[in-house]
């Protein structure tokens, strides 16, 4: 019975990544609205296509949008002072994904992290059907984050 179960277990994790290739291989598949989990904060984000075939991602829910005085939090660590009044549930997180039909990923633009303040570089790719996995690099030193389709 174990060795039964143990050959399931392995039969899907080779099959899972099978399913994930699938989603990958069309650019628009990556449209949709997303879960986001980062250290305890979450929030919503909505990826949308542009007139020029990119794609954008933006905050529309934070679960904690105001600050300690009741006031609807801003991207105060914007490098970009015109929109440190943008609130938070507005960001623009990122601008002109572009999709690699080669590699079957989007990149080419950088993912904005309003928490630091910080641009770095980011590729995106389904690793399940409803599981995107985005990878933020900067010199070469990275971080993984998923994001959870929802819609």
């Amino acid at each position: 019975m174990k060795q039964m179960m143990m050959a399931l277990l392995c039969a899907l994790a080779f099959v899972m990544p099978v399913f994930a290739q699938g989603i990958n291989d069309k650019a628009d598949n990556i449209v949709g609205e997303y879960l986001t989990d980062r250290g305890g904060s979450k929030s919503k984000v909505r990826v949308t296509k542009n007139a020029n075939g990119t794609y954008d991602a933006q905050v529309f829910w934070v679960e904690k949008p105001l600050d300690a005085n009741g006031k609807k939090r801003k991207d105060v660590k914007n490098p970009d002072s015109k929109l440190r009044n943008v609130d938070i549930d507005k960001v623009v997180v990122v601008k002109g994904w572009k999709y690699d039909a080669e590699d079957k990923v989007w990149g080419g633009t950088k993912i904005y992290d309003p928490s630091k303040g910080i641009r770095v570089n980011v590729t995106a790719e389904f690793v399940e059907p409803n599981k995107l996995k985005l990878r933020g690099t900067i010199l070469g030193i990275g971080t993984t984050l998923y994001w959870t389709r929802i819609k």
